[in-house]
Order: C-alpha cells, then sequence, then structure tokens
C-alpha cells in the first residue's frame, strides 16, 4: 500500500467518519482545513480513484465516493513512514502518541498498536 499524501490523508480521514460521500460533500468538509478550490478535492479524487484509495458508485445519479483502504492498516503505514522517514526511527512510534485521538476508538488503538509492533522489518 502506498502511504497517502498529507490531502490524500484529509480527504480519507473525512470518508472514514462518513461515507458514501459526493465530491462537492466531501470539499465542503476539507475546504477550511485545505483552503483549496473544489477543482483540487476533485483531481485529488481522480488521482486516489488511480490508486484505489476511495472507489466510485453512483446513487440515485450522483457519483459518490467511499474509502477504498483501511483505517488503521493505512494509519499504520503513515505513522511508520513518519517514525523512519522523518524521525529516522528505526523502533516503532509508540501507540501512546495516538492516545486522545479522535480519528481512532480504543478497539482502533489497539490494533493499530499490533500493526506497528509486528510492522515487517523490509515492508516500507
Amino acid at each position: 500500500m502506498s502511504t497517502p499524501s498529507v490531502t490524500e490523508l484529509s480527504l480519507l480521514k473525512c470518508l472514514w467518519k462518513e461515507q458514501p460521500l459526493s465530491a462537492r460533500e466531501i470539499h465542503e468538509r476539507v475546504v477550511e482545513e485545505l483552503e483549496w478550490s473544489y477543482s483540487s478535492t476533485r483531481k485529488t479524487l481522480d488521482r486516489m480513484l488511480e490508486k484505489q484509495m476511495v472507489s466510485l458508485q453512483a446513487v440515485h445519479g450522483v457519483n459518490v465516493y467511499s474509502a477504498a483502504v483501511e483505517k488503521v492498516a493505512t494509519l499504520a503505514a503513515f505513522a511508520h513512514d513518519f517514525g523512519k522517514r522523518v524521525m529516522e526511527m528505526d523502533a516503532p512510534l509508540p501507540v501512546n502518541m495516538f492516545t486522545g485521538s479522535k480519528l481512532v476508538d480504543q478497539q482502533e488503538l489497539a490494533a493499530l498498536d499490533q500493526l506497528l509492533q509486528d510492522w515487517p522489518a523490509g515492508k516500507d
């Protein structure tokens, strides 16, 4: 799985909270955070479709998107990438740094901890 960019992660977080959503609905939820145009949201969604990060279907004549990647696995990949590439750490990030997150519940936090601890050494 490729690690999402920061903007792709913003759109995924939106979809993990509520899906399916139209491009317009996604844009309305992220516009304040990303401060960009609707066309930028559409282009990012198109790129994410190509990468198979989101899926697209028509519902009542409206195209709607859903996350096609699993939240905990994606967050683990993102955290692993951050720890290794940014922080230059060989050991997994401690899961307690995610405590208090509004994005994951206790069960997801436990799964995230397990994924981070079990991350294969060659899987980058």
